[in-house]
């Protein structure tokens, strides 16, 4: 199959080149109207308790505020003449805004909760209007608020706060965020792809490939925000995965096609070659990062699925490209790949690596000596995850200067009444007066509540914790109030952000175990597929898995523990469940890549009757630079997104990085060849049903054995 691709992609170069640029420009176009329909919510299950409360809330008692400003008095107090006639004309200016609705000042009103106790700040609440449509129209209306609003006016300040104003401040930090981190990141890879490849061509190739995975991608992207809900979130995997997968295919075909060529085949048939081999690898690999990524279908939180849908999208857009798009333009640049090269490297390129080969060796000579402390180290790192704890993101993942993160900071310090973080009770139906009396001293009692308002003849209940809405405090008030008998005739519904927080975690909590399962699964299904033997994929797993509790274990004490908060600019709190699961799933994706690619070289010598410890070192030696510097580009990709303003954004950046460097350099390098050697010949064993099969149905289209450069012998 792989063969016939090749020979397509080569006698038909420029009329896939020309199919490409069409293609190319339609999903141009198309992607760009991406950015205007993507959300920065979806945290939350919609189907569960605090989702279901806060639907009651909104259709019953209009919801809670939309939006806080809080107003600071420039000297003095609100109350003092000059503070108090601005906010009464603030007051007035938001109540004829048409896209507020709702608005509930304490300069109109006097409500004590709406005045911090030293009187240096006072709220103003709204909801947004219902008739703004979708999330683009809101997110316009809140920044045409916050741009007439926010700031000085006269003798008072006013911050823009609230959830609908944290969303706005997130995609704001996220669209500027993108254009740093590819300001630094392209320009870098591009010095460094020039460096590995040698010649400026052949370092254009993997941008190219970059360049249609991601704008494909965001084609996609906008026909689903269309279509569904899709987070904003998703553009950052995108371009840091589409990238990253397109330097890793890229690294890995051009310099197959680069072998070939010096290897004396013509361009044609070096073409054919290189995408029967390498296009196999780039086929397997893609196709693993894509079933990992499909786990995150599982979970109903849609900020999940975008990413499913992102990911998926650019690892097959990008593995087509390096299949088709890719060959035809090896075939149409022939020899020519290798122009523009670097002064000091006018010899012909090879793939080969003695340092990795000898590496490689030994470390399969003395296999428990080095394997012992290579996984201690890993063992240590993980160590952290033991006292890992989980959250949800709040204002708090902003920079300190943002004024949704102001008022946010305002209203914990500042107002121990307030009511936007409370739990939320909604009853099914109305509820006597007695019964409404008793139920809310029950609540009262509740360990941890400071305070209880009914309203609406007992439909509603606002319960006031000292406890940090994102704490285990929190969460346990949560769970005791969800534990009393609701008043008689009614059901309760509870929400608020803590229940939010527990709802979330829990959904995550229940399907993580169907997620590993099905990642597990067609992991071994794929690599048994593509080896022939049961023991590769569970050595796989093993390791990769050993590498992602180190890297986990890191963030915990970085993210966390705050250990670089202060370099990084963040603010340490509980790990977000939902990135992490992400994190999770991209990491063991790619570690996957990288295993298909250094098996592939592995089972080709083995499968020209190389034993497997002198194949795992030949196929080491010829695989390692690759991985090693696709490890490298890919991870600047990524550590390019720790200059996020996004703490969670910061925390997916460094640790993808992280865990794809642990993995090229410790799990490839030292344990793959030590694993081997321990195994000897029982690495590739399979039932004898399940070799039958795999004669049957296995993938498998190994190529002539090409010439061993006399130059590099194998020992070990």
């Amino acid at each position: 199959m792989f063969a016939r691709i090749g020979r397509f992609a080569a006698d038909h170069a420029r009329a896939v080149l020309a199919v490409t640029v069409l293609v190319l420009a339609g999903a141009g176009a198309l992607g760009f109207t991406a950015f205007g329909k993507l959300q920065a919510e979806g945290f939350a299950d919609p189907a569960a308790e605090s989702s279901l409360a806060a639907d009651a809330l909104e259709d019953r008692f209009d919801g809670p505020a939309d939006l806080v400003f809080v107003v600071s008095a420039g000297t003095g107090t609100v109350d003092d003449p000059a503070a108090r006639a601005a906010g009464e004309r603030l007051t007035g200016r938001l109540s004829a805004e048409p896209a507020l609705t709702g608005v509930t000042s304490y300069f109109s009103t006097g409500a004590p909760p709406l005045r911090s106790p030293d009187g240096d700040h006072a709220l103003v609440t709204a909801r947004l209007a219902d008739d703004l449509g979708d999330a683009g129209d809101s997110r316009s209306a809140v920044e045409h608020l916050a741009e007439r609003y926010r700031g000085t006016d006269g003798p008072i300040r006013v911050d823009l706060g609230g959830g609908a104003a944290v969303g706005a401040d997130i995609s704001d930090q996220v669209g500027t965020d993108l254009l740093i981190a590819e300001s630094i990141a392209v320009p870098l890879i591009l010095v460094l792809l020039v460096l590995v490849f040698g010649s400026v061509v052949a370092a254009l190739l993997p941008l190219a490939i970059g360049g249609i995975a991601i704008l494909g991608t965001f084609a996609e992207l906008s026909v689903l925000g269309s279509l569904t809900d899709v987070s904003v979130f998703a553009i950052n995997l995108t371009t840091g995965l589409g990238l990253g997968l397109a330097i890793d295919y890229a690294l890995l075909m051009v310099s197959r096609f680069r072998e070939e060529l010096g290897a004396g085949l013509a361009t044609r048939d070096a073409v054919v070659r290189t995408v029967q081999t390498a296009g196999r690898t780039v086929t397997f690999g893609a196709i693993t990062v894509a079933a990992a990524l499909s786990a995150l279908l599982l979970f109903p939180q849609y900020f999940l699925r975008s990413f499913a849908y992102a990911g998926i999208g650019v690892v097959l857009i990008a593995m087509l490209a390096a299949l088709f798009t890719l060959p035809a333009l090896l075939a149409v640049l022939g020899p020519r790949v290798n122009a523009g090269a670097l002064p000091w490297r006018r010899h012909a390129p090879t793939t080969v690596s003695g340092f990795w080969g000898r590496v490689a060796g030994t470390a399969a000579r003395r296999p428990l000596l080095i394997a012992a402390p290579a996984v201690l180290l890993l063992v240590l790192a993980a160590a952290p995850l033991l006292r890992v704890e989980f959250g949800t993101p709040d204002e708090r993942v902003l920079p300190t200067s943002a004024s949704s993160r102001i008022v946010g900071d305002t209203l914990r310090e500042d107002f121990p009444g307030d009511t936007t973080r409370a739990v939320q009770v909604v009853t099914t139906g109305p509820v006597e007066q007695a019964d409404a009396a008793d139920y809310a001293e029950r609540l009262a009692a509740v360990p941890g509540v400071t305070g209880v308002q009914p309203a609406a003849q007992g439909q509603h209940y606002t319960v006031l914790t000292a406890e940090e809405s994102r704490s285990e405090a929190a969460r346990q008030v949560v769970e005791h109030i969800r534990d009393l008998p609701p008043p008689r005739g009614v059901d309760t519904l509870v929400g608020g952000d803590a229940a939010v927080l527990l709802d979330s975690t829990t959904a995550i909590a229940d399907l993580l175990p169907f997620a590993l399962g099905l990642i597990a699964l067609t992991t071994f299904v794929l690599l048994f597929l593509f080896t022939g033997s049961v023991v590769q994929p569970l050595r796989a797993l093993v390791l990769n898995m050993l590498a992602l509790s180190a890297t986990f274990g890191v963030l915990v004490l970085v993210f966390q523990q705050g250990w670089l908060s202060s370099v990084l600019g963040f603010t340490p709190l509980p790990l977000d469940t939902s990135m992490l699961m992400l994190l999770f799933c991209i990491a063991f994706g790619l570690s996957m890549d990288y295993e298909v690619i250094v098996l592939s070289r592995i089972k080709e010598a083995h499968d020209h009757g190389v034993g497997t410890v002198h194949a795992a070192v030949d196929g080491l030696s010829r695989t390692g630079r690759i991985v090693s510097m696709a490890a490298v580009l890919l991870a600047v990709s990524f550590f390019a997104f720790g200059t996020s303003g996004v703490s969670f954004i910061q925390m997916f950046g460094i640790g993808t990085g992280l865990a794809i460097l642990v993995d090229a350099t410790i799990v490839r390098g030292l344990l793959v060849p030590a694993s081997l050697r321990l195994l000897g010949r029982a690495a590739w064993w399979a039932p004898g049903p399940l070799r039958r099969l795999h004669r049957r149905i296995g993938l498998t289209e190994t190529p002539p054995p090409a010439p061993r450069d006399p130059r590099k012998p194998v020992q070990v």
